[in-house]
């Protein structure tokens, strides 16, 4: 019943219910999900297969999702890593939106005339791009952009699945003979249960910090689920997580310093203030120097620009090749009328993220784009 109830919350809490079945959802239930209702829109009239949207997805839509999300999210890791750790996730959370955008095919079916689902499809499957777009975001910590360019290319593999789906019927009519089925249940039932891998990791690593944050005195548990639900942009719960952290250990500076970067975001300032004052009188130093850079920000923001101008000059000097970090510089010094050294600072900025390491590239290019528009602006 907990599974019936993660399919029914997609309807009315999406986001949320995404990030529950990434904590407890089953893959085994979402593919039969499919399959059933695959075989009930089967029996109401349209000519397809009860196995074959379950194969769509896993074979053709699924794969091209991780692949445009690791080009466009710049997700961490080989193509192989990626699919290893977020193949089974992704597939259990698709699987279940497409049974949930499914189900009011099926209903209608059952009630009205078959013309009626072709009035139907349209809106159903774009509410199952609703629900991949949650899914996405959730699964790989997407920003909203980004998971809205993964869902509309996502229709690419799609494409593909349409060329080579009657070699791939044939193909399925030899797999499916008893003799073949019981060789590769033999040589490939590790392979298969590896799939789940990925999955079983997360849920497993969850369990255990919700066991650890039973303690109450363990606020490392607690900031480590805050990480969690921040990376899912579930920011209530995030920062609900981050306030136990600190009430169990008030030094616990990482958690001031979160706390503080999404006041600073949701617009919080004398939140974000009071949070990064805690962390600057902790540890100046902490998480690389990175609170200076966020209080100059913070500073741009309210137009204090001399006092921003101070603190990313001290943040520059020490980590002179972050693209935020030049970025914000720029910001102030243009604020102060400085406008060589501005566009001096976005040129750096740009410059930083065109040598960044592939890896960083997915959070240093927002930092390049501004400054670029910067740069045109203060020409």
């Amino acid at each position: 019943m907990d599974h019936v109830r993660l399919l029914a919350r997609l309807f009315w809490q999406p986001g949320a219910a995404m990030s529950d079945i990434l904590d407890r959802g089953s893959l085994l239930f979402a593919s039969a999900a499919v399959c059933i209702v695959s075989f009930l829109l089967g029996r109401s009239g349209l000519a397809i297969s009860f196995y074959a949207p379950l194969l769509v997805l896993a074979v053709f839509y699924v794969p091209g999702a991780l692949m445009l999300s690791k080009l466009l999210a710049g997700l961490r890791g080989s193509p192989s890593d990626v699919f290893q750790r977020d193949y089974s996730s992704l597939l259990t959370c698709t699987g279940m939106a497409w049974t949930a955008a499914n189900l009011p095919l099926v209903l209608a079916a059952w009630i009205g005339p078959i013309e009626v689902l072709l009035y139907l499809a349209a809106p159903v499957y774009l509410y199952f791009a609703v629900l991949m777009f949650f899914a996405v975001r959730t699964v790989f910590g997407a920003e909203n952009r980004q998971a809205v360019a993964v869902v509309g290319l996502s229709w690419i593999p799609l494409v593909a699945a349409f060329f080579v789906w009657g070699p791939l019927r044939f193909l399925l009519g030899w797999i499916a003979s008893p003799f073949f089925l019981f060789f590769a249940y033999y040589y490939l039932a590790s392979e298969f249960r590896s799939l789940g891998g990925g999955l079983r990791s997360r849920q497993n690593f969850h369990r255990m910090l919700q066991a650890a944050a039973v303690n109450p005195h363990d606020g490392e548990a607690q900031y480590q689920l805050g990480l969690i639900y921040q990376q899912r942009r579930q920011y209530s719960e995030a920062i609900q997580r981050f306030k136990n952290a600190i009430a169990i250990d008030p030094t616990e500076t990482d958690a001031h310093f979160q706390l503080g970067r999404m006041a600073r975001q949701q617009g919080r300032l004398h939140d974000a203030l009071a949070h990064f004052q805690q962390v600057l009188d902790q540890d100046e130093h902490h998480s690389q120097s990175e609170i200076l850079r966020e209080l100059g920000a913070m500073y741009v923001t309210v137009r204090q620009f001399e006092d921003a101008r101070h603190m990313l000059a001290d943040y520059i000097e020490r980590r002179p090749y972050d693209p935020e970090g030049l970025y914000y510089y720029g910001q102030a010094l243009e604020g102060l009328n400085r406008m060589p050294q501005a566009r001096e600072m976005y040129a750096r900025a740009v410059e930083a993220d065109r040598t960044a390491p592939r890896y960083r590239r997915r959070v240093t290019a927002r930092w390049s784009r501004l400054a670029q528009k910067a740069l045109k602006r203060a020409v």
